[in-house]
């Protein structure tokens, strides 16, 4: 595909800085960019790496322009660079991996299940007596789809996905490779004698519309009532989400974030790299947690927050300056105690 500066600024509402004839026909990172190349800069840290690229047109976020910048690219100014680029790469992700149709064989499909014309199910799928499978729906190769599973419209299951029995997941959802939907909470009890018995989970997941979920992850299904990740959040790889979980919409969790059993996850909250939060918490909607932050505790109110146990950001970062000096706080105190 090639493109020119002109042709990319209309399709994002920009405007050109340049020349509005120059083509690109592919996409780099600014620092790495080449001619013939698309990029974009959305942050202040970039700017020198633009006054350096050799890619050919940048999509420059417009708070960041000053007219008496000099760079060899053709800019296109918008309102948010890398939201644009953004509209601009889904464009590109439809032309090379179009949405599939038809049944491959050998699949599996119980009995009484019907699917809708335009549906794609990939060789050696399994989909279970009772499923509902909406419109446009993208099943895999090798996908587990249990009995009375329901999923939405226009929603895209990869090769390996597993999703166990009468769970439920909504439109326009991603579920990516290795994802396990629905599998046993960790519920166990000891009896007098120390012996752990197994608690049976007969809950159910619900994933409701516009939700991704990253490759690896597990989200267990509730021991009863239901495990629910609500509409828009965006699950990275590697996630576990125990059992009773309730996540609310927007929310992001990365990757190895770890979410004990029948806590509560506010509305648009943001949790970091390898964030823990201990069982039966409730985090307030607007809560950021930054990486490896351990929630041993509720966390009532909107905020930043850091360490673990999880305190207020800006105190975190105060007590780790004390923190790395310690040792030498320790050294002063014992001097002190011997001169007395």
């Amino acid at each position: 595909m090639q493109f020119t500066a002109e042709q990319i600024a209309a399709f994002v509402g920009g405007e050109v800085v340049g020349n509005p004839a120059v083509e690109v026909h592919d996409v780099s990172p600014i620092e790495q960019g080449v001619a013939g190349t698309l990029s974009y800069v959305t942050d202040q840290r970039f700017l020198p790496a633009l006054a350096d690229t050799e890619a050919s047109v940048v999509l420059l976020t417009r708070d960041l322009y000053d007219a008496s910048f000099t760079c060899k690219a053709t800019l296109i100014l918008v309102p948010n660079a890398r939201q644009a680029m953004g509209a601009l790469l889904q464009g590109v992700a439809e032309f090379l991996r179009p949405r599939k149709h038809g049944i491959e064989q050998p699949a599996y499909i119980a009995e009484g299940v019907t699917l809708p014309d335009d549906v794609y199910v990939g060789t050696f799928a399994y989909i279970g007596k009772g499923a509902k499978i909406g419109q446009g729906v993208q099943i895999y190769p090798q996908a587990y789809i249990g009995d009375y599973v329901t999923i939405g419209d226009n929603t895209v299951i990869y090769a390996g996905v597993k999703i166990y029995d009468h769970c439920s997941v909504g439109k326009d959802c991603i579920i990516h490779s290795g994802c396990v939907i629905g599998a046993d909470g960790f519920g166990f009890e000891p009896d007098a004698d120390g012996v752990n018995h197994k608690i049976p989970q007969i809950g159910t997941v619900v994933i409701e519309d516009d939700v991704e979920i990253g490759a690896n992850t597990t989200i267990d299904r509730a021991m009863m009532g239901e495990t629910r990740i609500s509409k828009n959040v965006k699950v990275d790889n590697l996630v576990q989400v125990a059992h009773n979980v309730q996540v609310g919409d927007s929310t992001f969790l990365c990757a190895q974030v770890g979410i004990a059993g029948s806590s509560t996850i506010g509305k648009h909250c943001i949790l970091a790299g390898q964030v823990g939060i201990a069982n039966r918490l409730t985090i307030a909607d607007n809560v950021i947690l930054g990486a490896q932050a351990g929630a041993a505790g509720s966390i009532r109110q909107a905020g930043t927050y850091q360490g673990s146990p999880a305190i207020d950001a800006m105190n975190w970062r105060k007590s780790s300056v004390v923190f790395k000096n310690l040792p030498e706080m320790q050294r002063q105190l014992n001097q002190l105690t011997r001169d007395k």
